[in-house]
């Protein structure tokens, strides 16, 4: 198990609301988060530093969250490793099986419960 102190989170969503609710729960939940606005970004992020989880939105500018998926889990790099939680607007079947697609570990449908992100957080960064 990861230890609670050094156990890192990306969260990729251009909504700053969002950012600041996920990072709300996850730093009272004991993990360190970093931010990024798009998938651009995020991949700056992931050449300089590791994560034990990322949190991707789908729906940004520059480059969205499946498009990121998909030009990460390409890479011979660590963090292409990395897993990866989509929280996102769009439900339908089509919206799951293309996150799938795209290189996701889980996918959650907005809005989440403070306790619901931590849960799933703790599996997928080893934690729980």
């Amino acid at each position: 198990m990861a230890d609670p102190a050094k156990t890192r989170v990306l969260v990729i969503d251009d909504a700053s609301l969002v950012r600041m609710y996920y990072r709300d729960a996850l730093e009272r939940a004991g993990y360190e988060v970093e931010e990024a606005l798009n998938g651009l970004e995020a991949l700056e992020k992931l050449l300089v530093s590791a994560f034990d989880l990322l949190i991707v939105d789908v729906n940004m500018p520059q480059m969205d969250g499946l498009s990121f998926l998909k030009v990460l889990r390409r890479q011979e790099f660590p963090a292409s490793l990395t897993p990866a939680l989509v929280t996102t607007t769009e439900a339908g079947p089509q919206d799951r099986a293309a996150a799938q697609a795209a290189g996701a570990n889980f996918y959650l449908v907005k809005p989440l419960a403070p306790e619901t992100l931590t849960a799933y957080a703790a599996v997928m960064s080893g934690r729980s």
